[in-house]
């Protein structure tokens, strides 16, 4: 290998190891963001040059793939009703707030494990943050009736249980009578306890068939891709909901993020040696350059 050529290597180890950097001080700087997912830089070898004798040398190192680890993180109990936190390995269907085409393609959704919903700006619709609005299994924004059909306004949420059927508080505000009563449809008239469950409709839950291959949108929102597929729909609805064993929903708890930070540091520790490393690959060959010139004078 010529003194170029390893000079050349040494840069690229150093810009590889710099990414690396980068994608470790976001899974940091993110260890307090609920529903976050941290990342892994993956390198792969360049390629290598032939020099006889089935002998290659390489010529650096380049960025393969930043992988997105989904294993669950640990669970945070709140007082807030409409925060919710997925027990299994599927994922919370929203779309835009500017999106007003319904039902909601699952092409067109956006996917996330962070549960932190609220009522928007007219109380009675579910959203996260940011505004963008919670899918029911018919893809759907959910949106609560104002009424239950008669004398009585709704109130609050009181609850969301395992299969994710939301229970609503609905009272006269003449007489003060109040009524529990479920979730039936964006804007539907809202239904009695049904203990088959048939007349609910629930927040929506996608599983994903190749996680890692979906892409990030930012504030811990994703979106579909070829390499990620389609969640397959369920019988009825646009959407499947939690089964409430293997997959629950939990009313009252958010998922943190999952990012160990003693893991990160190791890889920090790491990562700086190696970018120091290349540093000195760098600083060895020119100091080789310079022997060969003062050799030529």
């Amino acid at each position: 290998m010529s003194i170029t050529s390893a000079m050349f290597t040494g840069v690229s180890g150093l810009l590889a190891n710099a990414e690396g950097i980068s994608v470790i001080g976001n899974n940091l700087s993110n260890v307090n963001t609920i529903g976050f997912k941290d990342s892994r830089m993956l390198f792969s070898d360049m390629l290598s040059t032939s020099i006889g004798n089935n002998s290659q040398i390489g010529h650096g190192v380049q960025i393969q793939k930043v992988d997105n680890l989904f294993a669950s993180g640990s669970f945070e109990s709140t007082t807030n009703s409409t925060d919710v936190a997925i027990q299994g390995d599927g994922f919370f269907v929203l779309t835009s707030p500017s999106n007003t085409a319904v039902p909601v393609a699952a092409t067109d959704a956006y996917y996330t494990r962070a549960g932190s919903f609220r009522l928007d700006s007219t109380g009675l619709g579910l959203v996260n943050p940011d505004g963008y609005k919670v899918l029911d299994t018919a893809g759907n924004p959910i949106v609560f009736a104002a009424t239950d059909g008669g004398t009585q306004n709704f109130q609050k949420v009181v609850g969301i249980d395992s299969t994710g059927s939301i229970s609503l508080l609905y009272t006269d505000p003449a007489t003060g009578a109040s009524s529990t009563l479920y979730y039936a449809g964006a804007g539907a008239t809202p239904v009695v306890a049904d203990t088959t469950g048939a007349t609910y409709v629930k927040i929506a839950e996608a599983n994903v068939p190749n996680p890692q291959g979906m892409l990030k949108q930012g504030g811990t929102l994703y979106k579909l891709t070829a390499e990620s597929g389609t969640p397959v729909a369920p019988a009825t609805g646009l959407y499947k909901s939690a089964d409430g064993t293997s997959e629950k929903m939990l009313s009252n708890n958010l998922e943190l993020s999952n990012v160990d930070m003693a893991t990160e540091f190791v890889n920090m520790i790491t990562t700086q040696r190696a970018y120091s490393a290349n540093s000195k690959t760098i600083t060895t060959a020119d100091e080789m350059t310079q022997e060969v010139l003062n050799l030529k004078r």
